[in-house]
């Protein structure tokens, strides 16, 4: 039985008011973490930033807008292109505002990587052990 999964995949990344420009998403899925896909970005062997997403969440970001926090997700087409756009807020800035980051990913491979996540843990059939968590959240203070 398959514990875990991963896909890399080449990704636009379009910071502030700059071009896109491509890097790597490298999406990790492990049963022992049922709810959630960890997405790490990459560029030239250094990693920009790693989120961890809620897995039904991205999966309704395929199909429509969703997110009101530090995650937004929708789908957007540019002619025959399907894509997942997925925006990013994250710490502040000196001078105001919050670091912002929009990655454009395809969304029939997001959705291929989906299909595989659901060979690890049907969904609905997520568990967690309630106690190791609680021990998690207590060892993080």
């Amino acid at each position: 039985m398959t514990l875990s999964t991963h896909k890399t995949l080449v990704v636009q990344l379009q910071a502030g008011d700059t071009d896109r420009f491509p890097v790597l998403a490298h999406l990790d899925y492990d049963a022992s973490d049922p709810f959630a896909v960890t997405a790490v970005f990459s560029h030239d062997g250094r990693v920009l930033a790693r989120w961890r997403l809620d897995r039904e969440m991205l999966a309704a970001g395929l199909v429509g807008a969703v997110g009101m926090g530090d995650v937004r997700l929708r789908p957007v087409s540019a002619g025959a292109r399907k894509e997942l756009r997925m925006e990013f807020l994250g710490d502040p800035l000196p001078g105001g505002g919050r670091h912002h980051a929009v990655v454009f990913a395809w969304a029939p491979t997001v959705a291929a990587f989906l299909s595989r996540t659901y060979e690890v843990v049907l969904p609905g059939r997520e568990e967690i052990d309630v106690d190791d968590f609680l021990a998690e959240v207590i060892a993080r203070g």
